[in-house]
Formats: structure tokens, sequence, C-alpha cells
């Protein structure tokens, strides 16, 4: 067999040990799931920024409030900033009933702290999976280390037989144990650049969505006290 053939990659991978390739077929799963969880978020982030630009906008032009809230109420698609318009107005109402008797200072902490429940609910909501291409980033490197010491050790464990160590007869080892290093980064690499810029997406709309909620309830803060 020539030189070229047995460096192959396909080759490689099919004789290295069964440690080794364990290690592979552990990296490239760990790879998938984080692509598809890498797809799946930058597509709830960007909906989730897209609802609420185009709700900030429809809410600071000047509409009703009521009407703004039947229009949003009876969609299951509505998220992010329209949930949380949803869930404090829906507590307002319900407490701003006559003969309810309440402080409005008592009544504003309680649409708080729906707002903020509905705001909780929708940052874990975006931030699921993320920790798993956290652990991908940081952990699969040293998988693959492992798999490339294993197989460098095996290499020199199969030279120990031979008279004379040739360049011929050690690169196929170290090559097919450089492998488990080489997929363990491009597992990680992906992995850490999306859990960065994700999270710093997030980061922005959580403050986005705070301010709203300040200054929602800045104006709710007005209509209890009429």
């Amino acid at each position: 067999m020539n030189a070229a053939s047995d460096l192959s990659f396909v080759h490689l991978v099919t004789e290295a040990s069964l440690v080794v390739q364990l290690v592979m077929v552990v990296l490239l799963l760990m790879s998938l799931l984080s692509w598809s969880y890498i797809f799946s978020k930058w597509v709830a982030i960007r909906q989730a920024v897209r609802h609420s630009d185009v709700f900030e906008r429809n809410f600071w032009s000047g509409q009703d409030l009521n009407q703004l809230h039947q229009q949003i109420s009876p969609h299951e698609e509505s998220q992010g900033m329209e949930r949380i318009f949803v869930a404090g107005f829906r507590e307002f109402l319900k407490l701003k009933k006559p003969g309810n008797g309440l402080d409005p200072r008592d009544m504003m902490d309680s649409v708080q702290r729906a707002m903020r429940a509905e705001y909780q609910r929708e940052i874990d909501r975006l931030e699921s999976h993320l920790a798993f291409l956290a652990t991908t980033g940081s952990v699969s490197p040293y998988i693959g280390l492992f798999g490339t010491v294993w197989g460098i050790m095996n290499a020199f464990r199969g030279l120990a037989n031979v008279g004379q160590a040739t360049l011929a007869q050690v690169a196929p080892g170290i090559a097919e144990a450089l492998i488990a290093t080489a997929i363990g980064l491009f597992a990680a690499i992906p992995a850490v650049v999306a859990y960065n810029r994700y999270l710093h997406d997030i980061d922005r709309l959580s403050i986005k969505l705070e301010s709203f909620m300040e200054e929602f309830s800045n104006i709710l803060q007005r209509q209890a006290t009429r």
C-alpha cells in the first residue's frame, strides 16, 4: 500500500484504535448537536428581536392600549415584548376593577411582578441550550486531546517491537491520533463563536425588554392614580 493511501483521511479513521474511534464519534455527535442548536437559536433570537421591534413601533405609535391588548392576546405566536405587555396589562385590568380598593402602589407591584415573571420566562427560553454550546466549546478540545494522546501512545507502543523506526512507520499512527484533536477543534470553535454571539444578542434584547417594562410601568402608574 502506498504512502498516499496510508495517510488518506478515511484510512486513518478506519485504522485508528477503538478508543480513538469512540472519541471521534463522540466529538462528531457533539458537533452535529451543537450545529442544530446554533441554527435553531439563530432563528429564535432573530424572531424575538423582530417581534420586539415591530411591537415597540406599534406601542409608541399612540394606539390605544386596550385595542393593542385585544389585537395581541388571541395570537399564540406572540413573544418577547408582546407577552410582557399582555401579562402586565392583563394584571392591571384585573386589579383596576371597581371595588378592589387596592392602593396604586400595591397594584403596580403586582403588575411589575407579572411582567418580571414573563420576562424571565422569555429570557430562559432564549438561553436554553446555550449551556450545551459553552460545554462543547470548552470540553471538545480536551476530548480530542485525550484521543490524540491515546493514539500517540499506541503508536509508540507499536514501535517498541520494531528494531529500527522510520518516519514511514511513525507517520500513520501520529496522523490518525492528530485527527481527534482536529475534530475536537472543529466542534469547539463554532460552538464558542455562536455562544458568545448569542449571549451578546440576548443581553441586548434583555436590556430593551427591561427598559420597556420600566416605561410601561410609568404609563400604568399614571393611569392607576387617575
